[in-house]
Protein backbone atom coordinates (compact mmCIF):
# COMPACT_ATOMS: atom_id res chain seq x y z
CA UNK A 1 0.00 0.00 0.00
CA UNK A 2 2.93 2.65 1.16
CA UNK A 3 4.58 1.54 -2.54
CA UNK A 4 1.33 2.45 -4.28
CA UNK A 5 0.41 5.60 -2.60
CA UNK A 6 4.35 6.63 -3.19
CA UNK A 7 4.22 5.87 -6.94
CA UNK A 8 0.54 7.55 -6.93
CA UNK A 9 1.62 10.92 -5.13
CA UNK A 10 -0.71 10.02 -2.79
CA UNK A 11 -1.01 13.06 -0.26
CA UNK A 12 -1.94 11.08 2.72
CA UNK A 13 -1.48 7.73 4.40
CA UNK A 14 -3.46 6.66 7.19
CA UNK A 15 -3.63 3.44 8.95
CA UNK A 16 -6.75 2.12 10.11
CA UNK A 17 -5.50 0.28 13.38
CA UNK A 18 -6.81 -2.53 15.18
CA UNK A 19 -4.40 -5.13 16.96
CA UNK A 20 -3.06 -6.73 20.37
CA UNK A 21 0.85 -6.04 18.93
CA UNK A 22 3.03 -9.02 17.22
CA UNK A 23 6.47 -8.94 16.28
CA UNK A 24 9.13 -7.08 17.23
CA UNK A 25 11.09 -7.21 14.28
CA UNK A 26 7.95 -6.88 12.04
CA UNK A 27 7.12 -4.04 13.88
CA UNK A 28 10.59 -2.08 13.24
CA UNK A 29 10.68 -2.99 9.82
CA UNK A 30 6.85 -1.19 9.54
CA UNK A 31 8.07 1.85 11.34
CA UNK A 32 11.02 1.78 9.21
CA UNK A 33 8.39 1.88 5.64
CA UNK A 34 6.52 4.61 6.77
CA UNK A 35 9.49 6.90 7.45
CA UNK A 36 10.00 6.86 3.74
CA UNK A 37 6.89 8.45 2.41
CA UNK A 38 7.25 12.15 2.03
CA UNK A 39 3.89 12.84 2.71
CA UNK A 40 1.18 12.98 5.58
CA UNK A 41 1.09 9.56 7.56
CA UNK A 42 -1.69 9.27 10.31
CA UNK A 43 -3.08 6.74 12.64
CA UNK A 44 -6.67 5.78 13.51
CA UNK A 45 -6.76 3.83 16.57
CA UNK A 46 -10.06 1.84 16.05
CA UNK A 47 -10.38 0.66 18.83
CA UNK A 48 -6.86 -0.85 19.80
CA UNK A 49 -2.87 -0.16 19.14
CA UNK A 50 -1.92 -2.00 21.67
CA UNK A 51 2.14 -3.18 22.50
CA UNK A 52 3.88 -3.04 18.97
CA UNK A 53 0.51 -0.86 17.66
CA UNK A 54 1.77 1.99 19.99
CA UNK A 55 4.76 1.82 18.12
CA UNK A 56 3.65 1.75 14.36
CA UNK A 57 1.08 4.69 15.50
CA UNK A 58 4.16 6.88 17.03
CA UNK A 59 6.16 6.33 13.89
CA UNK A 60 3.00 8.10 12.10
CA UNK A 61 3.01 11.68 12.19
CA UNK A 62 -0.66 12.25 13.81
CA UNK A 63 -2.60 10.38 15.77
CA UNK A 64 -6.39 9.86 15.95
CA UNK A 65 -8.80 7.75 17.56
CA UNK A 66 -12.03 6.54 17.67
CA UNK A 67 -14.61 7.16 20.57
CA UNK A 68 -13.63 3.84 22.53
CA UNK A 69 -9.71 3.87 21.31
CA UNK A 70 -7.11 2.69 23.50
CA UNK A 71 -3.45 2.50 22.71
CA UNK A 72 -0.26 1.43 25.18
CA UNK A 73 0.82 -1.68 27.23
CA UNK A 74 3.67 -1.89 24.76
CA UNK A 75 6.17 -3.87 26.98
CA UNK A 76 7.96 -6.61 25.44
CA UNK A 77 7.58 -10.23 25.79
CA UNK A 78 8.45 -13.05 24.36
CA UNK A 79 6.12 -15.32 22.05
CA UNK A 80 5.04 -17.43 24.46
CA UNK A 81 3.89 -14.53 26.79
CA UNK A 82 6.89 -15.09 29.67
CA UNK A 83 9.08 -11.78 30.59
CA UNK A 84 12.25 -11.44 28.44
CA UNK A 85 15.38 -11.86 30.39
CA UNK A 86 16.01 -8.50 31.84
CA UNK A 87 19.75 -7.71 30.02
CA UNK A 88 17.86 -8.86 26.61
CA UNK A 89 14.95 -6.91 27.69
CA UNK A 90 16.84 -3.78 28.17
CA UNK A 91 18.74 -4.06 25.00
CA UNK A 92 15.27 -4.25 22.76
CA UNK A 93 13.44 -1.36 24.89
CA UNK A 94 16.17 1.01 24.99
CA UNK A 95 16.94 -0.20 20.80
CA UNK A 96 12.62 0.85 20.81
CA UNK A 97 12.65 3.92 22.58
CA UNK A 98 15.55 5.44 20.42
CA UNK A 99 13.26 4.17 17.66
CA UNK A 100 10.27 6.23 18.63
CA UNK A 101 12.97 9.19 19.83
CA UNK A 102 14.30 9.92 15.91
CA UNK A 103 10.79 9.77 14.73
CA UNK A 104 9.13 11.96 17.59
CA UNK A 105 11.41 14.89 18.00
CA UNK A 106 9.06 17.31 16.93
CA UNK A 107 5.94 16.42 18.93
CA UNK A 108 6.02 17.69 23.09
CA UNK A 109 4.95 14.75 24.58
CA UNK A 110 5.12 11.70 22.73
CA UNK A 111 8.39 9.89 23.36
CA UNK A 112 7.64 10.34 27.03
CA UNK A 113 4.50 8.86 26.46
CA UNK A 114 5.70 5.70 24.60
CA UNK A 115 8.34 5.25 27.26
CA UNK A 116 5.57 5.10 29.83
CA UNK A 117 3.86 2.73 27.74
CA UNK A 118 6.92 0.37 27.69
CA UNK A 119 8.23 0.62 31.42
CA UNK A 120 6.56 0.04 34.16
CA UNK A 121 9.77 2.19 36.06
CA UNK A 122 9.11 5.42 34.29
CA UNK A 123 6.81 7.44 35.72
CA UNK A 124 5.49 9.92 33.66
CA UNK A 125 5.15 13.40 34.74
CA UNK A 126 4.16 16.68 33.34
CA UNK A 127 4.54 19.69 35.37
CA UNK A 128 3.39 18.88 38.94
CA UNK A 129 1.02 15.70 36.73
CA UNK A 130 1.56 12.55 37.41
CA UNK A 131 0.20 11.05 34.45
CA UNK A 132 1.56 7.54 35.05
CA UNK A 133 3.31 6.95 38.57
CA UNK A 134 6.31 4.19 38.86
CA UNK A 135 5.12 0.44 39.24
CA UNK A 136 2.56 -0.29 35.68
CA UNK A 137 2.04 0.72 32.00
CA UNK A 138 0.64 3.73 30.30
CA UNK A 139 -2.65 2.47 28.43
CA UNK A 140 -4.44 5.73 27.50
CA UNK A 141 -8.51 5.97 26.33
CA UNK A 142 -9.28 8.27 23.82
CA UNK A 143 -9.99 10.56 26.29
CA UNK A 144 -7.56 10.84 28.07
CA UNK A 145 -4.55 11.33 25.10
CA UNK A 146 -6.49 14.52 24.19
CA UNK A 147 -5.70 16.02 27.69
CA UNK A 148 -3.71 19.14 27.45
CA UNK A 149 -0.74 20.26 29.44
CA UNK A 150 1.49 23.29 29.54
CA UNK A 151 1.52 26.43 28.88
CA UNK A 152 0.29 26.29 25.36
CA UNK A 153 -2.42 23.46 26.28
CA UNK A 154 -0.19 20.69 23.82
CA UNK A 155 -2.42 17.39 23.62
CA UNK A 156 -0.35 14.85 25.66
CA UNK A 157 -0.56 12.54 22.11
CA UNK A 158 -4.02 12.51 19.69
CA UNK A 159 -4.81 14.29 17.16
CA UNK A 160 -8.29 14.16 17.45
CA UNK A 161 -11.66 12.36 18.16
CA UNK A 162 -14.03 10.88 15.33
CA UNK A 163 -16.55 8.41 14.89
CA UNK A 164 -14.97 7.31 11.27
CA UNK A 165 -12.32 8.08 8.99
CA UNK A 166 -14.19 9.66 6.43
CA UNK A 167 -15.73 12.29 9.67
CA UNK A 168 -12.06 12.68 10.11
CA UNK A 169 -11.01 13.43 6.70
CA UNK A 170 -13.53 15.78 6.34
CA UNK A 171 -12.98 17.59 9.56
CA UNK A 172 -9.03 17.49 8.64
CA UNK A 173 -9.33 18.32 4.96
CA UNK A 174 -12.70 19.56 4.35
CA UNK A 175 -15.82 17.52 2.87
CA UNK A 176 -15.23 16.26 -0.85
CA UNK A 177 -11.88 17.76 -1.12
CA UNK A 178 -10.35 14.55 -0.92
CA UNK A 179 -10.63 11.19 -2.51
CA UNK A 180 -9.78 7.86 -0.58
CA UNK A 181 -8.31 4.78 -1.83
CA UNK A 182 -8.48 1.74 0.52
CA UNK A 183 -6.22 -1.27 0.85
CA UNK A 184 -7.22 -4.27 2.40
CA UNK A 185 -4.90 -8.03 1.89
CA UNK A 186 -6.77 -9.89 -0.95
CA UNK A 187 -6.76 -13.61 -1.71
CA UNK A 188 -4.01 -13.57 -3.68
CA UNK A 189 -1.71 -11.57 -1.07
CA UNK A 190 -2.80 -14.12 1.69
CA UNK A 191 -1.68 -16.73 -1.18
CA UNK A 192 1.34 -14.96 -1.29
CA UNK A 193 2.17 -14.48 2.08
CA UNK A 194 1.53 -18.64 2.56
CA UNK A 195 3.44 -19.53 -0.36
CA UNK A 196 6.25 -17.15 0.35
CA UNK A 197 7.41 -19.77 2.89
CA UNK A 198 8.62 -21.94 0.43
CA UNK A 199 10.24 -19.77 -1.88
CA UNK A 200 13.22 -21.80 -1.94
CA UNK A 201 11.45 -25.21 -2.67
CA UNK A 202 9.98 -23.48 -5.93
CA UNK A 203 13.41 -22.43 -6.82
CA UNK A 204 14.91 -25.21 -6.18
CA UNK A 205 12.43 -27.85 -7.67
CA UNK A 206 12.20 -25.15 -10.90
CA UNK A 207 15.56 -25.36 -11.83
CA UNK A 208 15.99 -29.42 -11.21
CA UNK A 209 13.05 -30.00 -13.64
CA UNK A 210 14.75 -27.61 -16.29
CA UNK A 211 17.91 -29.99 -15.52
CA UNK A 212 15.93 -33.11 -15.93
CA UNK A 213 14.03 -31.24 -19.43
CA UNK A 214 17.37 -30.86 -20.30
CA UNK A 215 18.42 -34.97 -20.10
CA UNK A 216 15.43 -35.55 -21.77
CA UNK A 217 14.58 -36.32 -25.42
CA UNK A 218 11.77 -33.80 -26.46
CA UNK A 219 10.31 -30.75 -24.83
CA UNK A 220 7.22 -32.36 -22.10
CA UNK A 221 6.28 -32.48 -18.52
CA UNK A 222 9.68 -31.63 -16.58
CA UNK A 223 9.89 -28.46 -19.10
CA UNK A 224 6.70 -27.44 -18.34
CA UNK A 225 6.20 -28.17 -14.27
CA UNK A 226 9.80 -26.65 -14.12
CA UNK A 227 8.66 -22.97 -15.51
CA UNK A 228 5.37 -23.38 -13.97
CA UNK A 229 7.41 -23.54 -10.51
CA UNK A 230 9.56 -20.68 -11.54
CA UNK A 231 6.55 -18.56 -12.61
CA UNK A 232 4.77 -19.28 -9.78
CA UNK A 233 7.86 -18.00 -7.77
CA UNK A 234 7.68 -14.84 -9.79
CA UNK A 235 4.54 -14.18 -9.48
CA UNK A 236 4.36 -14.76 -5.23
CA UNK A 237 7.72 -12.14 -5.52
CA UNK A 238 5.25 -9.75 -7.83
CA UNK A 239 2.00 -9.99 -5.66
CA UNK A 240 4.48 -9.43 -2.57
CA UNK A 241 5.29 -6.11 -4.11
CA UNK A 242 9.04 -7.21 -4.74
CA UNK A 243 9.20 -7.98 -8.36
CA UNK A 244 8.43 -6.22 -11.44
CA UNK A 245 8.42 -7.27 -15.06
CA UNK A 246 12.00 -6.62 -15.02
CA UNK A 247 13.39 -9.83 -13.55
CA UNK A 248 11.00 -11.93 -15.40
CA UNK A 249 12.97 -10.52 -18.70
CA UNK A 250 15.74 -10.69 -17.45
CA UNK A 251 15.14 -14.66 -16.56
CA UNK A 252 13.16 -15.41 -20.14
CA UNK A 253 16.79 -13.71 -21.66
CA UNK A 254 18.61 -16.48 -20.13
CA UNK A 255 16.59 -19.07 -20.44
CA UNK A 256 16.82 -17.84 -24.39
CA UNK A 257 20.78 -17.54 -24.21
CA UNK A 258 20.40 -21.45 -22.79
CA UNK A 259 18.95 -22.41 -25.74
CA UNK A 260 20.81 -20.83 -27.94
CA UNK A 261 23.94 -22.54 -26.73
CA UNK A 262 22.25 -26.16 -26.76
CA UNK A 263 21.02 -25.85 -30.43
CA UNK A 264 23.31 -23.39 -32.06
CA UNK A 265 26.74 -23.16 -30.16
CA UNK A 266 26.90 -26.15 -28.64
CA UNK A 267 30.10 -26.31 -25.97
CA UNK A 268 30.94 -22.71 -26.82
CA UNK A 269 29.90 -22.03 -23.19
CA UNK A 270 29.25 -18.06 -23.54
CA UNK A 271 26.22 -18.31 -24.10
CA UNK A 272 24.90 -20.71 -21.61
CA UNK A 273 27.38 -19.61 -18.57
CA UNK A 274 25.79 -15.58 -19.53
CA UNK A 275 22.32 -17.34 -19.47
CA UNK A 276 22.35 -18.95 -16.33
CA UNK A 277 24.13 -16.07 -14.77
CA UNK A 278 20.26 -13.92 -16.02
CA UNK A 279 18.32 -16.12 -14.67
CA UNK A 280 20.18 -16.57 -10.91
CA UNK A 281 20.66 -13.04 -10.89
CA UNK A 282 16.89 -12.12 -11.95
CA UNK A 283 15.84 -14.24 -9.23
CA UNK A 284 18.11 -12.86 -6.61
CA UNK A 285 16.75 -9.50 -8.15
CA UNK A 286 13.16 -10.57 -7.77
CA UNK A 287 13.79 -11.33 -3.82
CA UNK A 288 15.42 -7.55 -3.35
CA UNK A 289 13.33 -5.01 -1.37
CA UNK A 290 13.06 -1.76 -3.87
CA UNK A 291 10.97 0.95 -3.04
CA UNK A 292 9.69 3.50 -5.92
CA UNK A 293 11.79 6.86 -6.63
CA UNK A 294 14.39 4.72 -4.43
CA UNK A 295 15.96 2.83 -7.11
CA UNK A 296 18.18 -0.59 -6.35
CA UNK A 297 19.71 0.48 -3.25
CA UNK A 298 23.09 -2.43 -2.98
CA UNK A 299 23.38 -3.53 0.71
CA UNK A 300 24.39 -6.56 2.41
CA UNK A 301 20.86 -5.76 4.58
CA UNK A 302 19.01 -6.05 1.47
CA UNK A 303 20.89 -8.93 -0.05
CA UNK A 304 21.11 -10.78 2.95
CA UNK A 305 17.80 -12.86 3.11
CA UNK A 306 17.37 -12.96 -0.65
CA UNK A 307 21.08 -14.51 -0.86
CA UNK A 308 20.08 -17.12 1.30
CA UNK A 309 16.69 -18.04 0.16
CA UNK A 310 19.03 -18.56 -3.10
CA UNK A 311 21.21 -20.59 -1.56
CA UNK A 312 18.71 -23.07 -0.44
CA UNK A 313 16.89 -23.28 -3.75
CA UNK A 314 20.14 -24.28 -5.17
CA UNK A 315 21.12 -26.73 -2.86
CA UNK A 316 17.64 -28.13 -3.23
CA UNK A 317 18.57 -28.47 -6.68
CA UNK A 318 21.65 -29.39 -6.22
CA UNK A 319 20.94 -32.41 -3.98
CA UNK A 320 18.29 -33.51 -6.60
CA UNK A 321 20.14 -33.48 -9.05
CA UNK A 322 23.19 -35.54 -7.66
CA UNK A 323 20.31 -37.93 -6.93
CA UNK A 324 19.92 -38.15 -10.24
CA UNK A 325 22.78 -38.84 -11.19
CA UNK A 326 23.25 -41.53 -9.02
CA UNK A 327 19.86 -43.13 -9.36
CA UNK A 328 17.67 -42.40 -12.22
CA UNK A 329 20.46 -41.86 -14.87
CA UNK A 330 20.49 -45.64 -16.80
CA UNK A 331 17.68 -46.89 -14.10
CA UNK A 332 14.51 -48.59 -15.27
CA UNK A 333 12.55 -45.54 -14.10
CA UNK A 334 14.77 -43.87 -16.81
CA UNK A 335 13.32 -46.60 -19.24
CA UNK A 336 10.02 -46.25 -18.31
CA UNK A 337 9.62 -42.37 -18.77
CA UNK A 338 11.94 -41.28 -22.14
CA UNK A 339 12.25 -45.08 -23.87
CA UNK A 340 9.24 -47.05 -22.96
CA UNK A 341 8.55 -48.11 -26.74
CA UNK A 342 11.94 -49.36 -27.20
CA UNK A 343 13.42 -51.87 -24.30
CA UNK A 344 13.57 -54.00 -26.99
CA UNK A 345 17.01 -52.52 -28.00
CA UNK A 346 20.03 -53.56 -26.50
CA UNK A 347 20.83 -51.68 -22.64
CA UNK A 348 22.27 -48.78 -23.11
CA UNK A 349 23.67 -48.86 -19.26
CA UNK A 350 25.77 -51.68 -20.76
CA UNK A 351 27.49 -50.21 -23.39
CA UNK A 352 28.20 -46.85 -21.71
CA UNK A 353 31.48 -47.73 -22.11
CA UNK A 354 31.64 -48.81 -25.82
CA UNK A 355 30.99 -45.24 -27.32
CA UNK A 356 31.12 -45.69 -31.07
CA UNK A 357 33.53 -43.66 -32.84
CA UNK A 358 33.60 -40.22 -34.64
CA UNK A 359 32.09 -40.42 -38.09
CA UNK A 360 29.92 -43.31 -37.05
CA UNK A 361 26.11 -43.43 -38.46
CA UNK A 362 22.97 -44.05 -37.66
CA UNK A 363 19.38 -43.45 -36.87
CA UNK A 364 17.79 -40.97 -34.55
CA UNK A 365 15.50 -43.22 -32.54
CA UNK A 366 13.70 -39.54 -30.56
CA UNK A 367 14.01 -36.18 -31.12
CA UNK A 368 16.95 -34.66 -30.43
CA UNK A 369 15.72 -30.97 -28.72
CA UNK A 370 18.66 -30.84 -28.15
CA UNK A 371 19.02 -33.95 -26.53
CA UNK A 372 17.36 -37.66 -27.41
CA UNK A 373 18.32 -40.95 -28.07
CA UNK A 374 20.34 -42.49 -31.24
CA UNK A 375 20.54 -46.28 -32.46
CA UNK A 376 24.07 -47.02 -34.19
CA UNK A 377 25.13 -50.46 -35.00
CA UNK A 378 21.90 -51.96 -32.75
CA UNK A 379 23.02 -50.01 -29.80
CA UNK A 380 21.22 -47.09 -28.06
CA UNK A 381 23.08 -44.02 -26.83
CA UNK A 382 22.78 -40.44 -25.10
CA UNK A 383 23.17 -38.25 -28.21
CA UNK A 384 22.65 -34.21 -28.38
CA UNK A 385 22.44 -32.14 -31.56
CA UNK A 386 25.24 -30.75 -32.96
CA UNK A 387 23.11 -27.81 -34.23
CA UNK A 388 19.42 -27.18 -34.10
CA UNK A 389 16.16 -30.00 -33.66
CA UNK A 390 16.91 -33.23 -35.08
CA UNK A 391 13.42 -35.55 -35.60
CA UNK A 392 12.68 -38.90 -34.70
CA UNK A 393 14.22 -41.59 -38.11
CA UNK A 394 16.58 -38.69 -39.30
CA UNK A 395 19.40 -40.32 -40.39
CA UNK A 396 22.76 -39.20 -38.22
CA UNK A 397 26.33 -39.38 -37.43
CA UNK A 398 28.64 -38.76 -34.87
CA UNK A 399 31.15 -35.55 -35.03
CA UNK A 400 32.23 -35.77 -31.29
CA UNK A 401 32.04 -37.23 -28.40
CA UNK A 402 31.78 -35.45 -25.11
CA UNK A 403 31.12 -36.35 -21.23
CA UNK A 404 29.79 -40.04 -22.45
CA UNK A 405 27.37 -38.26 -24.74
CA UNK A 406 27.69 -38.32 -28.51
CA UNK A 407 27.38 -35.29 -30.37
CA UNK A 408 25.70 -36.02 -33.66
CA UNK A 409 24.59 -33.68 -36.81
CA UNK A 410 22.01 -34.91 -39.68
CA UNK A 411 23.71 -36.55 -42.46
CA UNK A 412 22.62 -34.72 -45.64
Amino acid sequence: GLKEAIENDVDMVILNMDTPGGRVDYCLEMMEMLDKFDGVTATYVNPDAISAGSFIAAATQEIYFAPRGKMGASAVIQGAGQDVPETAGQKIESYLRANVRSMTEDYTYRSDVIRAMLDADFELKIGDDVVKPVGELLTLTATEAHVTYGDDATSLLGSGIYESIDDLLDARLGTDNFVVKDFEITYSEKFAKWAFVFAPGLIGLGLLLLFLEFKTPGFGLFGISGLVLIAVFFIIQNIAGLAGNEPILFFVIGILLVFIELFFFPGMIVFALSGIVLMLGSVLWSMVDVWPKEGIVISSDALLEPMVTLIYGLAIAFVGIVLFSRFFSGSWMESKMVLAESLNATSIAEHKALLPMTGSSGLAVTDLFPSGRVEIEGIRYDARSDLGVIDNGSAVQVVAVRNKTLIVEVVS
